[in-house]
């Protein structure tokens, strides 16, 4: 017999599976819905000393009180960190986890990244953890759930329902770090996504070809994946629809994302143009590759997309994608930058903004780079970053350009400093030229914010130029080694090149 361990987010118990587990016992599975210390009921258990490992020993008191020969975790949101914790400890004890509208935390990572209400999360991060007088996040107000996740499919009584049963929750438990100790590689594992918050399969898909590397470990044939067409809380929303799709997820079943095993991961494949090597000088975070040229020359830096994970080597400005435009860049005689900034999680583009100023910087002030000629290249989802450069545009700065980017935060990204919105910026970005190029069959989600930026600089009167790769994917000018891909990066180049030499 299947056993099923429902273990919830933040603010909720037990309680809030009861629809939920009435289904799966209905089909002769055993079902024990948690209450973590603090929450629901147990609230007057909590104290300030309440953290990640108090609740990963309530998931292991658990585990060890069963006797299924089969037993399924289940973590929901912040959830899914005790669930992995106790995992850990108990691999030879599950069967399967599955992340239910949950993250992919790793070793080290703490649940406060990917906790979506912003105002909570800086609250936090502003001190070493919580402090005496708020070791308890308080609950949502009624009209705030959606500070959490997506409420579509909510009805009245079920939100009812969250402001009578939810208890605040432990901060403590949010800003200490997961420990995981490798026991947990090759259990399978289900990912369900809630697709009213933005996250689908065809998403992720994009991500395992074309994204960050960390991502390529889902193209495993133990992982597998099912959508909700709902909000975050499908228990309360969809309770049948989640109860069979944890029946199938047991069972073995549901969408597997391929990838060729010879195939090369995105950021080891070769940049679409067939460019020599240039000199290349190395300072702090940024590569310098020179061109054939004597005194100051115009500096084109290239921004690395992401969140790429800290320990991955080679780091950004070594991937031939970048390398390639950089050299490119330079045979044209310009000095292309490489950088690599501090993009690790959604919840780092402010620290990554500063990264990036910083190189900046450090490039403007060599000798070789004419101070007052720079561009700015910005790729996928480091699109953000270019929020800043197009609100105030310094004198020096004469292009911002972007391939396949991400302009405005899409749904799901909660964790992302609101203050990122270039669709935002571009009202004042004046007459800096905007280089844009864009993926005809790019991801949606993304595609959408392109859109919603061309509408927003149509409006502003912004100079902007777009270059279309109508049968370009996401990453592209690594991805796609066609003729038409390979005119649309030189013809990017030549562009913002004109710019730099007015």
């Amino acid at each position: 017999m299947t056993a099923f361990v429902l273990v919830s987010g933040p603010f909720t118990g037990g309680w809030i599976w009861r629809e939920t587990a009435e289904r799966l016992r209905g089909s002769g599975a055993e079902v024990h819905p948690l209450t973590l210390t603090g929450l629901g009921e147990r609230r007057h258990l909590a104290a300030p000393g309440t953290d990640l490992e108090t609740h990963i020993e309530d998931v292991m008191q658990l585990i060890d009180h069963l006797d299924a020969p089969e037993l399924v975790l289940v973590g929901h949101d912040y959830a899914i960190h005790p669930v992995l914790g106790a995992a850990d400890r108990r691999p030879e004890r599950i069967s399967r986890v599955v992340h239910l509208d949950a993250g992919l935390p790793q070793d080290g990572d703490a649940a406060l990244a990917l906790v979506p209400d912003q105002e909570v999360r800086e609250r936090l991060v502003r001190r070493d953890g919580p402090a005496e007088h708020d070791w308890r996040i308080p609950v949502p107000n009624t009209d705030e759930w959606q500070r959490w996740g997506s409420t579509a499919g909510l009805r009245a009584e079920a939100l009812a329902r969250l402001d009578r049963y939810a208890a605040p929750h432990p901060s403590g438990t949010l800003v200490q770090s997961l420990r995981l100790t490798g026991a947990l590689a090759g259990l399978p594992t289900t990912g369900v996504f809630c697709t009213a918050g933005g996250v689908t399969i065809t998403m992720v898909e994009t991500l395992v070809r074309s994204g960050p590397p960390q991502f390529r470990a889902l193209a495993d044939p133990q992982v597998t994946f099912f959508e909700l067409a709902t909000g975050h809380w499908p228990m309360l929303s969809t309770p049948d629809e989640l109860a069979t799709v944890l029946l199938r997820a047991a069972a073995g079943e549901g969408h597997r994302i391929t990838a060729s095993g010879d195939e090369q991961p995105f950021h080891l494949k070769p940049f679409v143009l067939d460019v020599p090597e240039r000199p290349r000088e190395r300072i702090g975070s940024v590569d310098l590759h020179l061109p054939d040229a004597d005194g100051p020359r115009p500096a084109v830096v290239f921004v690395h997309g992401g969140p790429v994970a800290a320990e991955l080597r080679p780091t950004p400005r070594d991937w031939p994608v970048y390398t390639g435009h950089a050299r490119y860049a330079a045979s044209r005689g310009v000095v292309g930058v490489t950088v690599d900034h501090g993009l690790y999680a959604l919840a780092d583009y402010a620290q990554a903004a500063e990264d990036i100023a910083a190189a900046v910087e450090l490039v403007r002030a060599d000798p070789r780079v004419d101070a007052d000629r720079i561009a700015l290249w910005f790729f996928s989802a480091s699109g953000l970053l270019a929020t800043d450069w197009l609100a105030a545009p310094p004198p020096w700065l004469r292009c911002v350009a972007a391939n396949y980017p991400v302009l405005a935060p899409p749904p799901g990204w909660n964790a992302v400093d609101a203050r990122f919105r270039p669709v935002a910026a571009v009202r004042t970005a004046g007459e800096l030229p905007i280089v844009l190029t864009r993926a005809g069959l790019e991801h949606a989600e993304f595609a959408a914010t392109v859109e919603e930026f061309l509408a927003a600089a149509k409006a502003a009167e912004a100079r902007i130029e777009t270059i279309d790769v109508p049968a370009g994917h996401h990453g592209f000018d690594a991805a796609d080694h066609t003729d038409d891909c390979r005119r649309a990066v030189a013809a990017a180049h030549h562009a913002v090149l004109a710019h730099l030499q007015t």
